[in-house]
């Protein structure tokens, strides 16, 4: 483990053994905090966009990757004012939340995965943190086995089962 110290008083942490667990705690015997690397709240968006699915390129992802929007949840925000701000961020759609379609755990990332269907109008703008993005009718979208394709995934069969 690098040096590393404490956020909250910056003394030095150790890894230490915690309810079957190793964590890093502080060193400081007044501090003693103890860092449980929670995983973090992601927001996914499955875009329904003139009846077809838009995924998206991010910058640095190989070339053959689309994936859906996906972001941050942000302190003092609600996951579904959340996934609308994405998708203006990223895709410069205005949206709306119609249905939530589920919680997928992401354990390579540390990541907890909120998943929602949206419908968005608008002249789609490219952010800053996408490379491209593809239209696709959503008859021939395919998920792939893990993170949000499991989302895209279980919209897609509750879509048929409709």
């Amino acid at each position: 483990m690098k040096d590393r110290y404490c956020r909250y008083c910056g003394s030095p942490t150790a890894l230490q053994s915690r309810k079957g667990e190793t964590r890093e705690q502080c060193t400081n015997e007044t501090c003693q905090k103890i860092y449980w690397n929670n995983p973090v709240p992601v927001l996914a968006a499955v875009v329904e966009y003139d009846g077809q699915v838009i995924l998206i390129q991010n910058k640095g992802w190989p070339a053959q990757w689309y994936g859906l929007v996906t972001g941050f949840l942000e302190k003092g925000e609600t996951p579904e004012a959340g996934i609308v701000r994405e998708v203006e961020e990223e895709l410069g759609l205005q949206s709306k939340v119609e249905s939530f379609i589920g919680i997928y755990s992401f354990f390579e990332r540390n990541e907890l995965i909120l998943a929602y269907y949206l419908t968005a109008t608008g002249d789609i703008r490219m952010g800053e943190e996408l490379a491209d993005y593809k239209i696709i009718p959503i008859e021939k979208v395919k998920p792939w086995p893990f993170a949000t394709g499991l989302a895209l995934r279980d919209w897609l069969n509750k879509r048929e089962n409709s």
